[in-house]
């Protein structure tokens, strides 16, 4: 039986749209997919480059952790507040001031002559990304409707996932070509140019908001306390190497007291007629919450994949930087041939389609995992390859369908928050797999000893293979019809989170 809340979701008429209008929509799209470019690449442009940056800047366990999953943790922070901002005061400000602290940032990365400054580069680039990119959906959610927003949706989607896949083929390129000193640095650059025709694009032709007509509740410490509870969960993970158990434990004690104060401050906030960060009615929906938690276990799965193949191609198959680059673009390109049927694939199976697809996704990972012990290095390469295009063309048929699926229950005038919501869960899940996967695979992995390495990678595959297991178990449990149904009548949605 068809998904038909799902099939109007692709199927319901548009309203007329002028030429003018269809211009505006196409340069918004175009400054948003830009957007998401030129701060996603950054999150897997370096991982390529980490031996390059041991042997460069000395740098250590603990500091290629910070380097790695430092701009996932500011990225996760910024979020949530900035969608707020982005949905009181307006997005453009927010979108241009958040992409010009990543343009200096990315400066100051370049410049790095420390672990430390590398480090601090990457804390505010993650900032500026998190700032940025809240503003990105919401604007999408703002400006498009119907079909046309699952396609918008679908678009950012696959630009976010095909720049963080494509982000070791241009990092080992761009390291082949200039070598390992001058190299890291060119990759921490190349997104400098896309953040800076993106900040002047958006600066001439996003509409500026008006201020609003009355003033604006904004839940500071909901905001604060959520913030608080994401370091306490994220920073004993990325200081793993200098973190024992009794740290650990009192920063996750930490992170669970500083829940209970968030909790009992929302019903505070909300007894006395604020406006809780943690909106009752976002929260309320089954298929956000379940859609979220599919989109939080998958990004986690495939960074970390993503950050572990690349480890074991070059350091335990002793490829070097461009050709363990170019044994990942077969999952690009899958994921960009699969990305661009998602949004026909949602409208006709919904969730249905996204379900299969992990489904498919766990079966490759666990394939992977008993294979990665048994075959000689020449076959294990070629497996990987494989399993990579695999996962690619999986994964352009998770992304953009289950975002879009996600999305559509953002309450009125929640679009930012939403996305907010929706992206931290994603920062979260990839600083804690980046810090973990890779820090499991150095400590494990001995140089000259290939059996270590296929240790770390199984360990790395077993972790990303588990995450996939509980999206595709969330996937399974939503029953929620999986999208607001659109209205037919006008071609537009149902008041946005409205679940029918």
């Amino acid at each position: 039986m068809r998904d038909t809340s799902s099939h109007d979701l692709h199927s319901a008429p548009a309203s007329p749209v002028t030429a003018h209008e269809r211009a505006r929509q196409k340069m918004v799209l175009a400054i948003c997919l830009a957007t998401g470019f030129a701060t996603l690449l950054d999150q897997s442009v370096l991982n390529v480059a980490v031996p390059a940056l041991r042997a460069e800047l000395g740098a250590g366990r603990a500091d290629v952790q910070w380097i790695l999953a430092g701009y996932s943790l500011t990225f996760g922070l910024a979020l949530v507040p900035a969608g707020r901002l982005g949905d009181a005061w307006g997005r453009r400000g927010l979108l241009i001031a958040g992409l010009g602290l990543f343009g200096v940032a990315s400066v100051i990365g370049v410049l790095a002559a420390d672990p430390w400054m590398l480090v601090l580069a990457r804390l505010l680039q993650g900032v500026g990304a998190g700032t940025a990119n809240p503003q990105v959906i919401g604007l999408i959610q703002d400006t498009f409707t119907g079909a046309a927003r699952v396609r918008a949706l679908g678009a950012y989607a696959a630009v976010g996932s095909l720049s963080a896949i494509l982000g070791p083929v241009v990092g080992g390129t761009v390291l082949g070509l200039a070598g390992p000193a001058l190299g890291w640095r060119l990759a921490v650059a190349l997104s400098i140019p896309f953040g800076l025709i993106t900040c002047l694009l958006a600066a001439r032709y996003l509409p500026r908001s008006d201020r609003p007509s009355r003033r604006v509740h904004l839940d500071v410490g909901g905001i604060a306390l959520l913030g608080l509870v994401t370091v306490c969960v994220l920073l004993p993970v990325i200081g793993v190497g200098g973190a024992g158990p009794v740290i650990v434990a009192a920063w996750l004690v930490a992170a669970v007291l500083a829940g209970a104060a968030l909790v009992g401050w929302e019903r505070r906030t909300a007894r006395r007629g604020g406006t809780p960060i943690l909106l009752p009615a976002l929260f309320a929906s089954r298929g956000f919450v379940l859609g979220t938690v599919v989109a939080m276990c998958w990004f986690g799965s495939a960074l970390g994949l993503g950050l572990v193949v690349t480890l074991f191609l070059q350091e335990g198959l002793g490829l070097s930087p461009l050709v363990a680059g170019l044994c990942t673009l077969p999952a690009a390109v899958a994921m960009g041939i699969s990305s661009t049927l998602g949004w026909r694939v949602v409208g006709r199976y919904g969730r249905r389609s996204v379900t299969w697809m992990l489904g498919l996704l766990v079966a490759t990972l666990a394939a992977m995992l008993l294979l990665v012990g048994v075959l000689p290095a020449g076959a294990l390469l070629a497996a990987v390859v494989l399993s990579q295009l695999l996962t690619g063309a999986a994964g352009g048929l998770i992304t953009s369908p289950n975002q879009a699926l996600t999305l559509a229950h953002a309450p009125p005038g929640a679009n930012g928050l939403a996305a907010g919501f929706f992206q931290v869960s994603q920062r979260i899940a990839s600083t804690l797999c980046l810090a973990a996967a890779g820090g499991v695979f150095v400590a494990v992995a001995v140089p000259g000893d290939l059996a270590t390495y296929r240790l770390g990678f199984s360990v790395g595959i077993l972790l990303s293979a588990v995450l996939a297991l509980v999206a595709l178990v969330a996937s399974l449990f939503d029953r929620s019809g999986t999208a607001p149904r659109l209205d037919p009548a006008q071609g537009r949605g149902a008041p946005e989170g409205t679940v029918r």
